[in-house]
Order: C-alpha cells, then structure tokens, then sequence
C-alpha cells in the first residue's frame, strides 16, 4: 500500500458506482507509513498478515508489492543449480552445485544463465487464492518482471539513482523483477496476464488522457507516454489478473487468459 497513493485513486474512481461500499484494508505493518495513509485516507483498516483480513469477498489489489520480496538466485551449471551466496565483504559467489527440485520445471535454461525464485511470494500468492476459493473475489497484481524471466534482475536505488544493491545495506530500495507464473501456479486460479501498455489502452488510457488534455492539465501526453509506451513502462511492467477460472477479465485479451493447470 505505501503512502496510500494508489487508494486514493481507487476510491475516487469508484465513488460513483452505485452500490459499492467497500471495507478498505491495507496489509501494512509499519506504523509510520500507517499514519500516513490514514491522513490521506481517513477511515481505513490495517492488518499485519492477509490472514488478519475477514472473511469477505475480497478485492486485492498490489502495484509494485512482490518486487520488493526477497529473492534467492540460482545459476545453472553443467550438473545442475548453484546458488549464489554472499560472502566475506559482501561480495557473491557460488554454492556447490547440484540438483534443485524447485527448478525441475527450468531445465530448458542453458547453462551460466540466473534464475531467480521468490518463496515468499509464492507463499503470499497461495494465501490469496485459498481467500478467494473460499470467500470470492479477485486480485489485480502490477508489477514490472516477466511471465518466466531469467537473469539477474536484484537493484537497488537510492535517492533515484542506481546503486550496488551490495553497499550501504539497508539504506537502499532493493528490488528484483518478478516471476509471474510461479505466482499464478500457487495461486491456483484462472485470470490473465499482459502488459502494463495494453491493459491501459484496453481501459481507455488514451481517451482520459485527450479529455485531459482539452481541460487544460498540464504534462498528460508525457505521462501517457511514460505508462504505455513499450520502450517505457509499457512493456517493462505487467498486469495479472487472479480470479475465479472459466473469463476473460476485464483488460486482458482471450489469448492472455490463463487457466489454474499451468
């Protein structure tokens, strides 16, 4: 949820539908962003886990959350999968190599290439599909990665400029790009996956942009550009859809739809 940013525009953008009164809740553990998202918020309910959420149909939405999970990385050899490990200096190396069960499904890697795995957001994921099995509902993840990407993706940022995700640890914002299909798989849903480009043009991205723009707002064709254009955060960002199996959700084409068996 972050500093709330994101709700805000949901709520606004949904204030007029008639009938819908949703409970807001943001899985938000520190109490420094908390309050800052109740001053822009108002009335809204936190919680530490998903766990801690009722028994609702629940509508979840992530922009930018399982990139900043933790990620192991695993680079392919001629027998198999080191990991690689951080050693004296923080500085990488690699691990012995050997088999690696989790990466049976990647054996089409060749050899010297990263794979990068993310526990805890497959864990998270198979969290949110039992809650909507169970209660209904559905989930809209945005996030910038691949559906099975290779390579090694960690960064890190300070202060908007790129650095070693090695120096200075813990005043840096380290990220990794995210593997959607193993998210999808512990999910264990249908929904969709495409990029951030079309599913904002399938939405009227464009339109909104040229009403704006005749009402005089300021930097809107550079924005557009900057969300939806493919050398821009067009292609680099993807949107998934997890919902209940058997449609096609709203943004997404029928060949981006997917189906629980991946």
């Amino acid at each position: 949820p972050g500093r709330g940013s994101l709700m805000a525009d949901i709520l606004r953008a949904t204030a007029k539908v008639p009938g819908f009164a949703p409970q807001v809740w943001l899985v938000e553990t520190s109490a420094s962003l908390r309050a800052v998202q109740q001053n822009r918020l108002g009335d809204v309910n936190w919680a530490d886990h998903l766990d801690d959420l009722p028994s609702l149909p629940l509508f979840f939405v992530a922009n930018e959350f399982f990139d900043a999970l933790p990620v192991r990385q695993f680079k392919r050899g001629t027998k198999g999968w080191a990991e690689v490990l951080i050693g004296p200096g923080l500085k990488p190396g690699l691990g012995p190599e050997g088999a690696n069960e989790a990466l049976s499904a990647r054996h089409n890697v060749q050899p010297g290439v990263i794979v990068e795995t993310c526990a805890p957001a497959e864990e998270f994921a198979a969290q949110l599909g039992t809650r909507i099995r169970t209660n209904g509902g559905a989930a809209l993840t945005v996030d910038y990665g691949d559906w099975r990407g290779t390579g090694d993706t960690l960064q890190a940022l300070r202060q908007h400029k790129m650095v070693s995700p090695f120096m200075e640890p813990g005043e840096a914002d380290i990220t990794a790009h995210v593997q959607f299909a193993p998210l999808a798989a512990a999910a264990g849903l249908g929904g969709g996956f495409t990029t951030q480009g079309k599913f904002l043009e399938r939405l009227g991205i464009t339109a909104r942009a040229q009403a704006l723009a005749k009402l005089g707002a300021s930097g809107v064709a550079a924005a557009h550009r900057r969300l939806t254009h493919p050398d821009e955060m067009g292609n680099l960002f993807k949107v998934m859809a997890l919902m209940q199996p058997g449609k096609t959700p709203i943004g997404f084409d029928e060949n981006e739809r997917f189906s629980p068996a991946i």
